[in-house]
């Protein structure tokens, strides 16, 4: 909490360049590249960062072979490019993983015709990825023996690629940059909603944690609120020429179905791909695209109806999913940019995640509308490039912002780990050594929690059980992370939340010793807060009646 309290002191006494608002995947990304190429920057959110769409994910970096059906050829090249990008930029969290797709008799097109698309795809990736491969019903089935092949006339393998770890880290660690770059970012810190006053816009915010409220001086206002771009820009008084829709996915985590490191990909019902994804231990199943009005959703007993029917179909399991299989479920609506003009009858399953950026040069505002976890770095690129032409000087444009330190440094991690026997602690649980757990999730901050490994093993120590994180982990996260409730560790820096019952973390005695390295003399009541505030995710949301009033 420090670190949040400095920062908010600095936020009402600092001018700055630019002021973003959102910490999702746009407004980290876009803190990260201008802080990183010498903008000062104020990043807030309402929430935590990542709290919204970004933490709803598939956990997939893919070069969107989907719209290769709509022929939207430009777009999927430079998302395949955008992929292999951050490939390269972030090998320990983003790898490439095989998808294996079953194509079922009267399907629209044939297996054959589909995997010449994924021939094309993968030239369009310049040929970056493992080469794909055509598949018979038998080699489906004994590659992946829960497959059911009966109705498949066959199928085919390509590549794309995943987050190894969470998407919502994968987004913090850009707000971790850009605070290393010196930008100053608070989570639950509310806009009210700003006003252009000569060379500035003021900005009216408020500490959601006190109710606090202060004004923050910036240059050039970036509206990066994700889902509500739209009604922050009304706040403004912005008019844009896009604005969004939404769609609804969901996608249920289930104990793991296959040891297999591949996705498993179908087309569902109603004709879209449905996925089968790793998820360490645990399996993430999904997802659904139904049109909403607003932005604010929840999982609802028709979504996992759906959800459950399809995989069932399509699975033949030792006993078919049901509700009592599953941990947790994600929720959050893709926000898909249109132009303002076209309404809202557009046939929204054939939109694209694609981002636009909204530029008012007269007032020096920037709205970014869509994106998506692939396309990140094009973001953060293409914002530093309007701030400058918005009369920003940047004062070190070249610079390299993004990306795992270079190999020299993670080897060095290496060898400290391996002279000190760090995998040799592992716990028997864990999927992955604790080296590569710690260097992906930390990579260089890591080095100190190899020291206070050395001074006390028992900072190896697993703290949550049914987790991976260890006692210093926990430590680090109260110290570095912008920890304010107990969510923000669970389900974000964490994914905690998503991979054990929400009773037993109610019940969890390492939860309530984390929340005393997290809060200290606050840890009860943070922790009673999280359990009175969050419902158990395996539950369909099920709407309270109003209470009836009595005149």
């Amino acid at each position: 909490m420090k670190l949040r309290n400095r920062n908010i002191e600095k936020l009402h006494t600092d001018d700055f360049d630019a002021l973003i608002i959102g910490g999702g995947i746009n407004g980290a990304a876009t803190a990260a590249a201008l802080a990183g190429k010498g903008a000062k920057v104020a990043l807030i959110d309402r929430g935590d960062f990542a709290g919204s769409t970004s933490m709803h994910s598939s956990n997939l970096v893919w070069g969107g072979i989907k719209y290769m059906e709509s022929k939207d050829f430009a777009l999927v090249r430079k998302l395949c490019k955008s992929r292999n990008h951050l490939i390269k930029s972030y090998p320990s969290t983003v790898q490439e993983i095989r998808f294996l797709t079953t194509i079922s008799k009267g399907f629209r097109h044939s297996p054959k015709y589909l995997w010449a698309g994924t021939w094309l795809y993968w030239l369009m990736g310049n040929g970056f990825t493992k080469l794909p491969r055509l598949l018979s019903p038998k080699n489906i089935k004994q590659e992946e023996p829960i497959i059911d092949i009966e109705g498949s006339i066959g199928g085919f393998e390509y590549s794309d690629a995943y987050l190894h770890d969470n998407d919502a880290r994968f987004v913090f660690n850009f707000v971790r940059h850009s605070l290393n770059y010196g930008a100053i970012a608070a989570n639950y810190v509310e806009s009210l909603g700003a006003e252009r006053e000569g060379q500035y816009w003021i900005t009216k915010a408020r500490n959601v944690m006190d109710g606090s409220t202060f004004n923050i001086r910036s240059k050039v206002l970036i509206n990066a609120a994700g889902p509500w771009v739209d009604q922050h820009n009304a706040l403004t008084g912005e008019k844009t020429t896009h604005q969004h829709l939404y769609s609804k996915g969901i996608h249920l985590i289930v104990p793991q179905l296959t040891k297999t490191k591949r996705v498993l990909a179908f087309f569902a019902d109603d004709g879209r791909l449905f996925f089968v994804i790793p998820m360490g231990n645990r399996t993430c199943i999904g997802t659904t695209d139904t049109h909403m009005e607003h932005p604010e959703v929840d999982v609802t007993a028709e979504d996992i109806d759906f959800v459950l029917e399809n995989i069932n179909k399509r699975l033949t399991l030792e006993k078919p999913l049901t509700q009592d299989d599953i941990i947790s479920t994600r929720c959050g609506v893709r926000p898909l940019a249109i132009k303002a003009d076209q309404g809202s009858d557009r046939d929204f399953l054939q939109l694209s995640r694609k981002h636009v950026i909204d530029t008012n040069a007269d007032s020096a505002h920037i709205s970014i509308f869509g994106g998506k976890l692939t396309d990140c770095l094009n973001v953060g690129d293409e914002i530093a490039e309007e701030v400058v032409r918005l009369g920003v000087n940047l004062s070190d444009i070249d610079y390299r912002w993004y990306g795992e330190p270079p190999e020299p440094v993670k080897q060095q991690f290496m060898d400290q780990a391996k002279r000190m026997g760090l995998d040799a602690m592992t716990a028997p649980t864990s999927t992955e050594p604790l080296s590569s757990r710690l260097w992906r999730r930390y990579a260089e901050q890591a080095m100190q929690m190899l020291e206070k490994i050395r001074q006390d093993p028992t900072e190896a120590d697993i703290l949550i059980e049914g987790t991976e994180y260890i006692r210093c982990e926990l430590e680090h996260a109260r110290d570095h992370e912008m920890i304010t409730q107990l969510e923000d560790f669970l389900r974000r820096r964490a994914k905690v939340s998503l991979v054990v019952h929400h009773e037993q973390l109610r019940h969890s005695k390492g939860l309530k010793e984390a929340c005393q390295v997290l809060f200290g003399d606050q840890a009860e009541e943070r922790f009673a807060t999280y359990f009175a505030e969050n419902r158990d995710t395996s539950q369909p949301y099920v709407a309270q009646a109003e209470p009836q009033h009595t005149h």
